[in-house]
């Protein structure tokens, strides 16, 4: 048995998230925890909500709610939500909690006793009328490059292009609206990433099994240009951890915060401790999953994330933890991907383009959405969300063919034996070419899963299903059963058992649907099989089983235009 520490990208905090974000971290992140569970290895799933910075200040005021009401709200929305879509998390927690402010200072005096952090002076833009610093996202004004009157002083939402306040035409204040504004020194904290490039760099080399779009991106930030940049670590804002060095202050930055990039990954570490304090468990509970001298030297660290979060994964986190000279866990595998894109477009949430995660529950089960998006997870590229192909998908693969073999067996067997697992007859010729088949194909899919290869998996699970359609077709037990009872009875419990074996192979992507299998056939648990042969042995004769409801109901083409209609946003 292995331990597998397993995190996805912290959501932020404001508002609900879309397709697209679900995808890129959390949902494959549930895929392996699931499927590591499935195998008799002991996992440790974290996720929290990232809940520091100026889009979280913004949105509490534009909710006309005080910031740390307003993220525990917020909180306990995505938390409901992250139910909703059966993401087996063992916590959830806040980056905001007293775990992570106490690690963050801990950590931040650790890199300045190392000399790793700097006092750098900046120009930033006051606002008279607000009387403060602004920072970037708290500044808007015109874009210079596409004339888009409402981009923000770090990016422009429009053409996408990075961008620094004094860059703006027309700058305001994000919070007043006034326009006097003035540029002022002030002082700031900065992490000396570039002191780390070679330890980075040579750590980055020794992982030769990360994916390309990993290593790629974490090679482009470390050497291209200038190569990696130091980073500030600091902010004027009210919300936040407050900038300590350990227990004690820090001279000259009273009034400011860490900046959120700092103590978000921090989290990951804060929200196993949480989990500890939330569950009555120990500290040392918590310390033999992140340190390598309390027992985490056996764990293996498993990442997941969108593809613009890599670099605070790969050089950034691990400069605060290499840094830090303590022996933390750094993570062995970074599983990133692409974008996901909207019919023809973007996900967009200013615009209201897509379907977020409280939509898509509202209109179907989430088996239904967890199905598509892993089946067509952007892994090698950008992939485009399109209603003709969710439509199909779900007729095709869970309505027409699992579906619809479930149904058949087990009202078959219903009509013509009852609802108990039939007796007599043996296998023959067709059942051994079955198992050879489905025994090759379970491995097949195993290495898939393991090596979270995950839309080759899909395409392996598909093709499971596949086999037990066309066994039953040419087995047709349904004419059998006029001449040979006993031969119709031993293909229905083959196929019965191939029902049941699909709930245990499903259940990582549709955990749903397998928990309904398994209630259907009376199983206490859905374990993963010894063999082929093993498997389709193990409802015996005589088990009573129920027919269950039908598993996946078929997208219409008026529902699926209504739907392309509803959620198409504006442009």
């Amino acid at each position: 048995m292995a331990r597998i520490l397993i995190t996805s990208a912290l959501p932020y905090i404001n508002g609900i998230k879309h397709l697209g974000n679900l995808v890129g971290s959390q949902l494959p992140a549930d895929l392996h925890a699931r499927y590591m569970r499935a195998r008799g290895h002991e996992v440790m799933f974290l996720c929290a909500t990232d809940e520091h910075g100026t889009p979280a200040e913004l949105a509490a005021a534009k909710a006309g709610q005080p910031v740390a009401d307003y993220c525990a709200e917020m909180h306990e929305v995505q938390a409901q939500l992250a139910r909703g879509f059966r993401l087996s998390f063992d916590h959830y927690g806040r980056s905001s909690s007293p775990q992570n402010h106490w690690l963050t200072q801990h950590l931040a005096g650790r890199l300045a006793d190392a000399g790793l952090i700097e006092e750098v002076t900046e120009r930033q833009v006051y606002s008279i009328a607000d009387g403060r610093f602004l920072p970037d996202r708290y500044i808007e004004g015109t874009c210079p490059n596409c004339g888009y009157e409402r981009a923000r002083g770090d990016q422009c939402e429009n053409c996408t292009k990075q961008l620094d306040p004094t860059d703006l035409i027309n700058p305001r204040s994000a919070i007043s609206g006034s326009t006097d504004l003035e540029v002022r020194e002030t002082k700031h904290l900065y992490l000396r990433q570039s002191a780390m490039r070679g330890k980075l760099n040579d750590w980055i080399d020794s992982k030769t099994d990360w994916p390309i779009l990993t290593t790629s991106i974490a090679k482009k930030w470390l050497n291209d240009g200038e190569g990696l940049q130091d980073r500030g670590i600091t902010r004027d804002l009210d919300w936040g951890i407050p900038v300590k060095k350990g227990d004690a202050d820090w001279p000259g930055m009273e009034g400011k915060v860490f900046y959120v990039w700092f103590d978000a990954p921090i989290e990951y570490i804060a929200c196993a401790a949480e989990w500890a304090a939330a569950n009555g468990r120990s500290e040392a509970d918590w310390r033999r999953w992140w340190r390598t001298d309390e027992g985490a030297d056996d764990v293996r660290y498993v990442q997941f994330m969108g593809k613009d979060n890599v670099p605070f994964h790969t050089l950034s986190f691990p400069s605060t933890i290499m840094g830090s000279g303590e022996p933390w866990k750094l993570v062995d595998y970074i599983k990133s991907f692409n974008y996901l894109n909207y019919d023809g477009g973007q996900f967009s949430t200013s615009q209201g383009r897509g379907v977020f995660m409280d939509q898509a529950l509202s209109i179907l089960p989430s088996d239904y959405w967890r199905w598509w998006l892993l089946s067509h997870a952007p892994e090698s590229g950008d992939s485009e969300f399109t209603w003709e192909n969710f439509q199909a998908s779900v007729n095709k693969d869970l309505a027409d063919v699992l579906g619809n073999f479930v149904s058949r067996v087990t009202k078959f067997c219903r009509s013509k034996f009852g609802e108990t697992v039939p007796e007599g007859g043996a296998w023959g010729d067709r059942e051994a070419a079955l198992v050879a088949g489905l025994s090759d194909r379970i491995a097949a899919y195993a290495r898939q899963m393991e090596a979270i290869e995950i839309r080759k998996a899909a395409a392996e699970l598909r093709a499971i299903w596949v086999m037990g359609n066309e066994y039953l077709q040419e087995a047709a037990p349904w004419t059998v059963v006029k001449s040979d009872p006993a031969a119709a009875a031993a293909v229905t419990r083959l196929a019965l058992n191939l029902a049941a074996l699909y709930a245990v192979l499903s259940e990582p992507f549709i955990p749903d649907a397998a928990e309904t299998l398994r209630e259907a056939f009376g199983l206490d648990r859905l374990a993963w099989p010894a063999s082929a042969e093993a498997a389709l042995s193990r409802l015996a004769p005589g088990q009573p089983f129920r027919v269950p409801d039908v598993l996946f109901a078929k997208i219409s083409d008026d529902d699926r235009a209504e739907w392309q209609i509803r959620f198409a946003g504006t442009r």
